[in-house]
């Protein structure tokens, strides 16, 4: 089990797309230093946690699991829309208020990645990963990530354990 690395790892790649709407604010505002470094760090971002993915899918624990109950868990982007937007309502980006920009993004991230709210993460699914809120008979609710779509509940699956609740498919795609 990766636990806090994962969580940190899918935490910080699905708020990473913020670092693009503000390169944009920068590069709109003629500082090609600062575009640079942010879009530099979102590919990283994106490159190391598609990387942990891969890591967990080879390495993890193999365990077969059967879920009694699957939904999708992908629903709730609406958060992630508006913290993603929210620079582009600046003009410029030295007028971006950092003292509170990096704090709330801080503590947003934080708390997504010390709770078990996160389940869903909007820039791996544009990638194709689909997130799953998937039940047991034991009555425990995990949130699966895997490449395929699910098209019945009882579908048994090859799974590796990224956290406490948070499972990857690890069998063949």
């Amino acid at each position: 089990m990766l636990s806090w690395i994962a969580k940190l790892l899918l935490t910080s790649t699905a708020i990473a797309p913020v670092l693009v709407t503000y390169a944009w604010v920068a590069y709109r505002a003629g500082d090609t230093r600062k575009t640079t470094i942010l879009f530099s760090i979102f590919i990283a971002l994106i490159l190391i946690c598609l990387a942990m993915l891969n890591y967990a899918r080879k390495n993890l624990e193999r365990t077969s699991f059967t879920a009694t109950t699957a939904e999708a868990a992908d629903r709730e982007n609406m958060g992630f829309l508006l913290l993603y937007l929210l620079p582009l309502f600046t003009s410029q980006f030295d007028a971006l208020n950092w003292e509170i920009w990096v704090p709330a993004i801080l503590t947003f991230g934080a708390v997504v990645a010390t709770g078990y709210s996160y389940h869903f993460n909007p820039l791996l699914g544009l990638l194709g990963w689909h997130f799953y809120k998937v039940g047991t008979s034991e009555g425990i609710t995990y949130v699966l990530i895997t490449k395929k779509q699910l098209r019945k509940a009882t579908t048994m699956v090859q799974v590796g354990q990224l956290t406490e609740y948070l499972v990857i498919d690890v069998g063949e795609h």
